[in-house]
């Protein structure tokens, strides 16, 4: 099985989670030299329309003269406003107290400035444009308009104008939140089909483990009495390679079981339709045993077997399988010795031990992988049960306990 892959969305989500605070925040970044350009033709149009208006109102040449420097500097100041808001639009607002040919620009700044910028921050700026242009109608009166109801147009315009900009950039806010959630729940699906496959491969691995150490163990020690009985007769040579061709194949097909099984939803029969090993299997297991000329002793003090679940029984038959596989490797020829006791309500426990052997083996019959007892341990445990082995009094002892519910 192939390595597993982080999903292709987990940088983005890095980037979105590593960002600093002012690369989510709704403030805009240097625009484009096509955007400052547009921006800057569209308001140099706005500022001649005003120009134009006012030109024939106050035709006198100092005026004039006022108003087209104004004009022309309001203007040239908007690359300044797109890439500093706040200075930008300071300086519009001082033009505009001076002449209203800087009014279309000083609005479209304080708009620009509540999109992109604090709440208060936009305030202060519309509250000096209301101050600028309060000196403009008292410099520049408007025609047919008193002083109070063109300072409440104007405070009404920019109240306006920051009631737009706010809802611009809660908008804006709430799109980047969106979007930031959408690549979080991205991430998160990724990490949880990350954790399945991490899952899957060591059930997998766990259930092998299980069915193929047992059964290979088994073909071992046949083989094993082939290599050191050479001068036996001709029909136990003969039994004995039958056996280990028998083993082998058992071991194919208990495999081909487990990878149906686990492909499977049904997890108390594999695809073929045999049931998984349960308690009740135990005697052929330490039937199987005796045949490979183990010396077993099963002692079942269970009080009612038949009502233990299948799930529970199939983590006993498992605990069992590794315990004798572990003594046929490490210490054959020795006996061991089986207890199984519990009763529903309270709790099956599984004690298996045997005795260390006299010489240990410097090089067992079927190395082992180590993981044996780990991935037991991790099986007990997911079944709500507890796995303990330790060498005490010259002997090896795996007990399990596991609930019984009643």
């Amino acid at each position: 099985m192939s390595g597993i892959r982080a999903p292709p969305y987990c940088g983005r989500v890095n980037l979105v989670e590593c960002a600093p605070a002012e690369v989510m925040s709704p403030r805009p970044g240097a625009p484009g030299r096509v955007v400052t350009v547009a921006v800057t033709i569209a308001m140099t149009a706005m500022t001649a329309l005003a120009f134009w208006g006012h030109s024939d109102a106050h035709g006198t040449t100092t005026v004039l003269l006022l108003d087209l420097v104004v004009g022309t500097a309001a203007c040239a100041l908007m690359p300044v406003l797109l890439r500093r808001p706040v200075t930008g639009v300071l300086a519009l607002t001082v033009l505009a107290a001076l002449s209203p040919v800087a009014t279309p620009t000083a609005t479209f700044g304080a708009s620009y400035v509540a999109r992109w910028r604090r709440f208060p921050v936009a305030v202060a700026v519309a509250a000096a444009g209301v101050a600028a242009h309060a000196i403009q109608g008292v410099s520049r009166p408007q025609g047919g308009l008193s002083f109070g109801w063109w300072v409440f147009v104007v405070v009404v315009a920019y109240a306006g104008l920051i009631g737009w900009g706010a809802l611009g950039q809660a908008r804006h806010s709430l799109i980047v939140s969106l979007r930031e959630r959408a690549h979080r729940a991205e991430a998160e699906q990724g990490r949880r089909v990350a954790e399945a496959r991490v899952a899957e491969r060591a059930q997998i691995a766990r259930e092998m483990h299980d069915v193929l150490a047992h059964r290979l163990s088994l073909v071992a020690t046949y083989a094993g009495a082939l290599e050191y009985r050479p001068d036996a007769s001709p029909e136990k040579l003969s039994r004995a390679a039958g056996v280990v061709r028998a083993g082998v194949h058992q071991a194919l097909d208990e495999l081909r079981a487990v990878i149906s099984l686990l492909r499977d939803d049904d997890q108390g029969t594999a695809a073929d339709g045999r049931p998984q090993p349960v308690l009740a299997d135990l005697p052929r297991l330490v039937g199987e045993s005796l045949d490979a000329g183990m010396r077993v002793r099963l002692d079942d003090r269970t009080a009612d077997p038949e009502a233990l679940p299948t799930t529970t029984g199939r983590t006993a038959y498992r605990v069992v399988q590794e315990g004798l596989t572990n003594a046929r490797k490490h210490a054959p020829g020795v006996p061991v010795e089986v207890t199984l006791d519990g009763r529903p309500g309270a709790e099956l426990v599984i004690d298996l031990r045997n005795p260390l052997p006299d010489e240990p083996s410097a090089a067992p019959l079927i190395p082992g992988s180590g993981t044996g007892l780990i991935g037991l341990t991790e099986r007990v445990r997911l079944a709500g049960g507890r796995l303990d082995h330790e060498i005490t009094s010259g002997e090896f002892r795996l007990r399990a306990s596991l609930p019984w519910p009643a």
